[in-house]
């Protein structure tokens, strides 16, 4: 079988693609290589949106949570639903190896199938690969560079090296859960994107010193008892049993330029797609949602890439009369 569109990644916004192939008439399989949802499964456990639920609807079906900003596992359930009421095509933990297109049809070669495909759209997010600090010791299982639970560094000196949500959410979990936390920030304070209601609670417990902040600083090394931190004023090493480095993650790049999609020359990195259509420079695979800002991922959203299946699934219809 041919199918009208092949859609990589199972997220929210590859949700959304395959709603619109479906109510569009379209043929199409979503290739999603872990759970529903991936992505938003691997988030914290205690974790809650920026965004209201309204704008983390897809469809128009509605997202009602018991708070104005939904939690994760609000969100996980309200995303399964849709897939589950609505039937959806959907292969479950079936990792896409290779994209090849042979005259006008993709071959999708994955861990369990191969598939071919008239157009391909590219949902994958950016929260596989994480930053690294590239400092000695990073190797060392104490290290961790994704954040789950905070009963795990119950009563442990944790090292947390970022100042975005992710890192400033950890702190204060952690810390209410009895761990020694120390910050280490490279900027000059908290991060400015930090959501609103957290930020200034972050700012209170590092001022009244429960929490240690070093600003303008970066981890040199890490060993199993200890991190050296560098500041502008000095260098210092201090205990430590954990360190949680939340700084960022990116694209798979490397996917992305094996299919033929070019990226920018400069440090964003960012995928060449028609804003209009979401055509990348391969004609017949798309982009949606977060994977279309390169490196800039605080730049996409669910909530504002929710509008790419649609503009998607029209483009694929109107090259298909």
């Amino acid at each position: 079988m041919v199918y009208d569109v092949v859609i990589i990644g199972g997220g929210p916004i590859g949700i959304a693609c395959g709603l619109e192939a479906q109510k569009k008439g379209l043929s199409y399989v979503i290739l999603e290589k872990g759970p529903i949802v991936n992505s938003l499964y691997n988030y914290p456990v205690n974790m809650q949106f920026f965004s209201s639920s309204e704008r983390l609807e897809i469809d128009e079906i509605p997202f009602i949570s018991n708070e104005a900003k939904p939690k994760r596992n609000e969100a996980l359930e309200y995303y399964r639903r849709i897939v589950t009421n609505n039937t959806l095509n959907m292969q479950l933990f079936e990792k896409v190896k290779k994209v090849a297109k042979q005259a006008a049809v993709f071959s999708v070669e994955t861990t369990k199938n191969n598939y071919q495909a008239k157009n391909v759209i590219v949902a994958t997010g950016f929260y596989d690969i994480p930053n690294k600090l590239q400092v000695p010791g990073e190797e060392l299982p104490k290290v961790a560079h994704y954040y789950k639970d905070p009963h795990f560094y119950a009563g442990q000196k944790l090292a947390i090296v970022g100042a975005s949500n992710s890192a400033i959410d950890a702190a204060l979990e952690c810390w209410r859960k009895g761990a020694e936390v120390t910050l280490i920030i490279r900027g000059a304070s908290v991060g400015d994107r930090v959501k609103y209601w957290v930020r200034p609670d972050a700012i209170n417990r590092i001022e009244e010193g429960s929490i240690k902040a070093y600003y303008h600083a970066n981890i040199t090394e890490i060993t199993e008892t200890s991190v050296s931190i560098k500041t502008e004023e000095e260098q210092l090493t201090i205990d430590n049993d954990f360190v949680l480095a939340l700084i960022g993650y990116r694209p798979n790049f490397t996917f992305l330029e094996n299919m033929g999609i070019s990226l920018s020359k400069d440090a964003k990195k960012i995928p060449s797609y028609n804003p209009e259509t979401m055509e990348t420079n391969v004609d017949g695979i798309f982009l949606a949602g977060v994977i279309c800002g390169g490196m800039e991922t605080h730049k996409w959203f669910i909530e504002n890439s929710r509008i790419h299946a649609k503009m998607i699934v029209k483009t694929i219809l109107e090259k298909h009369n």
